[in-house]
């Protein structure tokens, strides 16, 4: 996901897509772990897109660059 669709949402759609990401790389690792993964770059992907989506909450909260809390 790219940073300039993480700033278009408000925060109550990035708070269901934080959790939608964080439960895909849970099951991410899970399958990693037991057994070989399709993708193994999906987790690298997906991790990103939390920190972004964390990053975006921060500024918002703390109202930095602008961030509104939407």
């Amino acid at each position: 996901m790219k940073i300039d669709e993480i700033r278009g949402k408000t925060d109550g759609e990035l708070e269901f897509e934080l959790k939608g990401l964080t439960k895909e790389l849970f099951d991410l690792r899970f399958k990693t772990a037991t057994e070989n993964s399709a993708n193994p770059s999906r987790i690298r992907e997906a991790r990103r897109s939390v920190a972004r989506i964390h990053t975006i909450l921060h500024e918002r909260s703390n109202k930095i660059r602008g961030q509104e809390p939407r």
